[in-house]
């Protein structure tokens, strides 16, 4: 009986070795930036080469928690949150130098950290863009005004109940986290562009135009 089980058993391992593997379905939003964004940033930027246009290279998640110099439970609990929003292990960062004045030694773990690519990267986009954003309360739109000069664009989230992969009920600390979209583009405007084709929400655009009559006309731009 056993010679027969293992002979099954071995039969039915070659048989699933010589089924064919589904090919793995590329991110949601992976699919929308290479139908829809690339296109239009060619025709904006007037690209002559695919190549050119600029892509989201990384997202880097930081969580930064002062009060885990007195109580280190607070950043076992900040990390295993944040390893249940992105689905990665996170990195515990230390104190670079020593502060007296905040009780704080060098060497001291005092926040964590991940950075996502690739499929992971776009996952966590889509999920942040879709279904957390929209749980911010009096939400109006990100200002432009957080891109940093070279095409880098940060978020600051001051509660990590946003995310629908946090149990509200087992939270026992609000805590905030920095997320900073890096991309390719050489310009502000570049990346703008790249990211609202992605679905960022960003706060209306006002422009002001002049009119015949002399007096300024405002124009509010969708985002």
């Amino acid at each position: 009986m056993a010679k027969a089980k293992q002979t099954k058993e071995a039969k039915g391992a070659e048989a699933a070795a010589k089924t064919p593997l589904e090919p793995i379905k590329p991110p949601r939003l992976f699919e929308r930036y290479k139908k829809d964004a690339v296109p239009a940033l060619m025709k904006r930027f007037h690209y002559k080469s695919v190549m050119q246009v600029p892509h989201l290279e990384k997202v880097s998640v930081n969580v930064g928690v002062g009060s885990a110099t007195q109580d280190p439970k607070i950043l076992e609990t900040a990390a295993k949150e944040l390893e249940q929003v992105v689905g990665q292990k996170v990195v515990i960062t230390r104190a670079k130098k020593s502060i007296s004045n905040f009780k704080l030694r060098e060497g001291v773990p005092i926040g964590c950290r991940v950075t996502l690519r690739k499929a992971r990267m776009y996952e966590f986009f889509d999920r942040f863009v879709s279904v957390a954003v929209p749980r911010i309360r009096d939400f109006r739109g990100f200002s432009e005004k957080s891109f940093d000069g070279r095409g880098n664009f940060t978020v600051g989230i001051k509660e990590q109940i946003i995310f629908p992969e946090i149990d509200v009920d087992k939270v026992t600390r609000i805590t905030g986290m920095d997320i900073t979209f890096v991309t390719t583009a050489g310009t502000d405007e570049e990346a703008y562009e790249l990211l609202k084709g992605l679905g960022m929400p960003f706060v209306r655009r006002v422009e002001t135009i002049e009119t015949p009559s002399d007096k300024p006309a405002t124009v509010e731009r969708g985002a």
